[in-house]
């Protein structure tokens, strides 16, 4: 396939081609429409970065892979025969890129395990103090840590399935596993998470609502003062 590049600039090839299918914008691309490759590029670069930053553990390296990837999805783009979907075909390259990666960082992951394990909704943000940014921040991070401490094979299944939202089916394609196995897999996962959450929560929970130092002393000189004490 051609790399040379479309006279139309990417931006507006994007804006052309709003409701253009994933098939169709291939084909357009194989033809020479090189620039329309960003449409798919933006429409799953989400879905692949939560896909390889679990297994990566590292934000940069999690976008060098991706970046890898959609590289790697273009030079074999006349590969893809549309017998599954182009979301499907571009997950499992980005999944092998993240595996070779890890394997790259003698984090022995056998390549078998790839073959084995192998939209956000829009909303009106509410303004928040710096406090509950700060807790929502550390309550994201508690759970980040705790999908990337799952087994390989359970937190592929668990950021598809609760994370991207994708049916059973589309999650058992993307990682040519039976729909029972990633039931099996996800009821796993959940029941991981859950474990593993309630253990670091109920040691963090003795913590809660702490009240001591200057708020403490405060209260105490206000009751004092207000009862003529001292």
């Amino acid at each position: 396939m051609s790399a040379t590049p479309h006279p139309a600039t990417a931006a507006a090839a994007v804006a052309a081609t709003p409701g253009l299918a994933d098939d169709e914008v291939v084909a357009r691309v194989r033809d020479g429409d090189a620039p329309l490759f960003e449409v798919l590029m933006r429409r799953y670069n989400q879905r692949l970065y939560r896909l390889v930053r679990p297994l990566l553990g590292d934000d940069d390296e999690a976008a060098d892979v991706l970046q890898e990837a959609w590289v790697r999805a273009y030079q074999h783009l006349d590969q893809f025969a549309g017998r599954a979907r182009f979301s499907t075909w571009v997950s499992k390259i980005a999944i092998y890129q993240a595996y070779a990666r890890t394997r790259a960082r003698r984090r022995l992951v056998p390549v078998a395990t790839v073959d084995e394990a192998a939209g956000e909704a829009a909303f009106t943000p509410t303004p928040v103090s710096p406090e509950s940014a700060s807790e929502h921040r550390e309550l994201a991070d508690l759970l980040r840590a705790a999908v990337e401490r799952l087994p390989a094979p359970l937190r592929l299944v668990f950021v598809l399935r609760a994370i991207e939202e994708l049916s059973t089916q589309e999650t058992a394609e993307v990682l040519a596993i039976s729909p029972q196995n990633v039931k099996v897999r996800l009821h796993r996962a959940r029941a991981a998470l859950r474990g593993d959450l309630e253990r670091r929560l109920g040691a963090e929970a003795s913590r809660l609502y702490g009240f001591d130092g200057d708020r403490c002393d405060a209260i105490v000189a206000g009751v004092l003062a207000r009862l003529g004490i001292g």
